[in-house]
């Protein structure tokens, strides 16, 4: 009788071929989760840029500022960027402003395009005035 200590090549095989599987659905999983965040980032900042405009707005004999970072001052660190490959589309004038960004998961936003046209699960995330 032969006595044989380890595993077959099949048995290996095998296991390879599972732990394979598991890291890429792992893989898909992770990516997925870090677009879920990224659009996350982008609603926190838009709406931070919301209250910095907003507070501006209080503050200077109820104006907003002709450019959007204007109201930096009015916000903790600097003016937001978007955490991605995107950008933040801003449009502001002393009476209104607009800002927008398009979202990486592609739906669940509140507008259908980059100036603030409202519509619900749009592939946009935007923020208006207020007043």
């Amino acid at each position: 009788m032969r006595k044989t200590k380890g595993f077959t090549l099949l048995e290996l095989l095998v296991v390879i071929g599972i732990i394979a599987i598991l890291v890429s659905i792992a893989t898909v999983s992770y990516s997925s989760a870090q677009i879920r965040t990224r659009d996350s980032r982008r609603r926190a900042d838009l709406s931070a840029m919301r209250d910095a405009l907003e507070q501006y707005y209080a503050a200077n004999t109820f104006v907003y500022p002709t450019t959007c970072s204007g109201a930096s001052g009015y916000i903790k660190g600097t003016w937001p960027t978007d955490p991605g490959t995107y950008s933040y589309v801003q449009s502001c004038t002393a009476a209104t402003y607009c800002i927008c960004v398009q979202m990486e998961t592609g739906s669940g936003g509140n507008s259908s395009n980059s100036i603030c046209t409202w519509a619900a699960g749009g592939g946009y995330y935007c923020v208006a005035n207020q007043q």
